[in-house]
C-alpha cells in the first residue's frame, strides 16, 4: 500500500510537469528545479524512476485532486475541505509558475513586436493554464440568452465560486483580521499565500500599466463572466471615483487595448459594484447586449456639436457619445456628469441630494467603434424610500426572489449574474409545476410563487420537455424587468419627455 501511494505521487508529479512544459508555464530548462520544489511540498526525498508520463490539459483536475487526496492522507493539508484545498491546489500550481518580471516581459515583446491581441492572448492563455482561472468550475455556470424587445440578454448562474463550508467559516471569524493585502484587488495580492478568510494567490501574475500618467494593474477576473474578462486597478488602495479621470483613463485603456471595451462600476452604494474601496475597471473582448442597442434619438449638446449624442434603446437610462476626437467626447462626457450630479427633477422623483447625501452618479462604458471613440454613459440614481428600502432604482422587492444584489457594470450591461441556489430551486420549481404542487407551502420554492401564478397562465402546454425552457425564458423577463426598474427613465412616454428634460438642460 505505501509503495502504492508513493507511486501515486509520484506519477502525479511527473504529470503536472509535463502539463506545465505542454503549456509552456515551465521551460524545458526549468524542469529539474520544478519538479524537486514539488517534492520538498510533498515531503518526498526523491524523484523515482518511471517510465515518461503525459497529461492532458483537461486532466488537470483530476491531478491536482489526486495530490490534494495524498497530501491530505500525509498530514500535510490539515483539512479536507473546499477553502483548505483551494488554498493547497493554489500553492501546488505556484510551484509551475514563471516569476511575474518573466510575464511581465513576455508580455510588452509580443504588444510591441506582434499586436496588443497577441499580447493578452498570451497572457488569457497563462491565466487559465495556472488555474488562476479554474476552467472546470466555470464550465459548470448555467448560461442562456433570453430575448427581450431590447435585445438578447445574457443569463448566468454562477455556480463556479465555491460556497464555503462551516469549519473554514468559523476559522475566518477566529483569524485575526489583516490588513495585508488591504483588498482582493491589491497588487499585493501576487503570490500571496492567502489564509482562510482571503484566497491564495501564488499562482497570479499582474500586468502594470500606465493609464493617463498613472500605474495602474491588469488581470483577469478569476470567474471570467465574459470572454477575456479583465480587470484593470489602480495600483493604490484608493476609493472608487467618477470624475474627469475616469473618461480619461476609460480613453487611454481603449486606445492601448482597441480590441477590448473597459468600464467603470458607479460611485456610489447601492449603484456601485460589490468592491467601492478600490477603485477599478472591468473590460474584456466581448460585445454585450446594451453595445449592440441602437441610439433612437439623436441630441446636440450646446457647445459639443462636433460630438454625436443620443438615447440608447435600452431599460436603464443610457446617453451615448461618439467622436473621433477622444479629447472632445471626454469633455462632453465631463459636462453631462456635472450636469447630472446637481440635477433634480422632482416630477420624476430625480433628488441630487437629500439630507446632504448626493444621489447621481454615471456608470460608464467605453470603446473603439468603426474609428470612433464611443462612451455610453448611464445615469444612475441611488435614493431609497421607505417602500423601496434598498433603493427606487434597484430591483423591486417582487423581484427579490430572483435578483436582489446591487445592479453594477457587468448587469447595466445586459449579463445577469444570478446566485447559485437557483439551480436546485429551478429544478425543484419544474418537478412542482409539472406535478401540480402547491408551491406556497414548500419553504424553498414559496418566494416563487407569485412570479409563477403570474407567467404559468401564458403557457398552454407544459411538459418535461419544455419546462427549464419556459423557466429559463422567464427568468430572463425578470431580470428584464430588474433592469427596467434600475433605470431612473422608463422607456414609456412620461419617462421619454423626463429624460429630454435632462438633456434640455445640458
Amino acid at each position: 500500500m505505501q509503495n502504492g501511494e508513493k507511486m501515486d505521487i509520484q506519477v502525479l508529479i511527473r504529470k503536472l510537469v509535463s502539463y506545465g512544459v505542454q503549456t509552456g508555464l515551465v521551460p524545458e530548462e526549468d524542469v529539474i528545479y520544478t519538479t524537486n520544489r514539488l517534492l520538498e511540498l510533498f515531503e518526498l526525498d526523491e524523484l523515482e524512476e518511471r517510465d515518461n508520463v503525459t497529461m492532458r490539459e483537461d486532466e488537470l483536475e483530476e491531478v491536482l485532486k489526486g495530490m490534494l487526496d495524498y497530501a491530505y492522507e500525509k498530514g500535510i493539508l490539515k483539512e479536507n475541505s473546499v477553502v483548505y484545498r483551494d488554498l493547497f491546489d493554489t500553492k501546488i500550481m505556484g510551484m509551475l509558475m514563471p516569476r511575474p518580471s518573466e510575464v511581465i516581459r513576455h508580455f510588452h515583446e509580443l504588444y510591441e513586436q506582434v499586436s496588443p491581441e497577441a499580447a493578452t492572448d498570451y497572457y488569457y492563455k497563462l491565466s487559465r493554464d495556472s488555474d488562476y482561472i479554474r476552467r472546470y468550475r466555470i464550465c459548470k455556470d448555467m448560461k442562456w440568452v433570453a430575448p427581450t424587445k431590447y435585445g438578447d440578454l445574457d443569463i448566468t448562474i454562477n455556480l463556479s465560486k465555491p460556497e464555503k463550508d462551516p469549519k473554514a467559516i468559523a476559522a475566518a471569524k477566529l483569524a485575526k483580521q489583516a490588513g495585508y493585502p488591504k483588498c482582493l484587488l491589491c497588487r499585493e495580492n501576487e503570490g500571496y499565500a492567502g489564509r482562510v478568510n482571503h484566497p491564495a494567490r501564488q499562482n497570479h501574475r499582474i500586468i502594470p500599466v500606465t493609464i493617463n500618467g498613472s500605474q495602474w494593474g491588469f488581470q483577469y477576473s478569476p470567474y471570467v463572466y465574459y470572454n477575456e474578462h479583465c480587470i484593470v486597478f489602480n495600483s493604490q488602495h484608493v476609493p472608487m471615483k467618477i470624475e474627469h479621470a475616469t473618461f480619461c483613463k476609460l480613453f487611454d485603456f481603449v486606445k492601448q487595448f482597441p480590441h477590448y471595451f473597459v468600464g467603470s462600476n458607479a460611485d456610489l452604494p447601492i449603484v456601485g459594484g460589490s468592491i467601492l474601496s478600490h477603485d477599478h475597471f472591468q473590460g474584456g473582448n466581448h460585445e454585450f447586449a446594451m453595445a449592440k442597442a441602437p441610439v433612437i434619438k439623436e441630441y446636440v449638446i450646446p457647445g459639443y456639436e462636433d460630438v454625436r449624442a443620443g438615447m440608447v434603446k435600452w431599460p436603464m437610462s443610457v446617453i451615448r457619445l461618439q467622436c473621433k476626437d477622444k479629447e472632445r467626447l471626454i469633455s462632453a462626457a465631463d459636462h453631462i456628469l456635472m450636469c447630472w450630479r446637481s440635477y433634480t427633477d422632482k416630477a420624476a422623483f430625480i433628488f441630487a441630494e437629500t439630507n446632504g447625501e448626493p444621489h447621481n452618479t454615471i456608470t460608464p462604458i467605453a470603446r473603439i467603434r468603426d474609428g470612433y471613440f464611443e462612451l455610453d454613459l448611464v445615469l444612475r440614481n441611488n435614493i431609497t424610500t421607505e417602500e423601496h428600502p434598498l433603493g427606487v432604482y434597484h430591483p423591486h422587492a417582487k423581484l427579490h426572489h430572483i435578483k436582489k444584489e446591487n445592479i453594477g457594470l457587468i448587469e447595466v450591461m445586459g449579463l445577469a449574474v444570478l446566485p447559485s441556489r437557483l439551480k436546485s430551486e429551478m429544478e425543484q420549481l419544474a418537478d412542482a409545476i409539472l406535478e401540480g404542487k402547491d408551491i406556497r407551502s414548500n419553504e424553498v420554492l414559496e418566494k416563487h410563487a407569485d412570479w409563477v401564478e403570474e407567467f404559468l397562465p401564458k403557457y398552454t402546454d407544459i411538459t418535461k420537455e419544455n419546462i427549464m425552457d419556459i423557466l429559463h425564458e422567464e427568468i430572463g423577463q425578470v431580470f428584464n424587468q430588474v433592469l427596467e426598474d434600475a433605470g431612473v427613465y422608463k422607456q414609456t412616454e412620461e419617462g421619454r419627455a423626463a429624460f429630454e428634460r435632462f438633456v434640455g438642460s445640458l
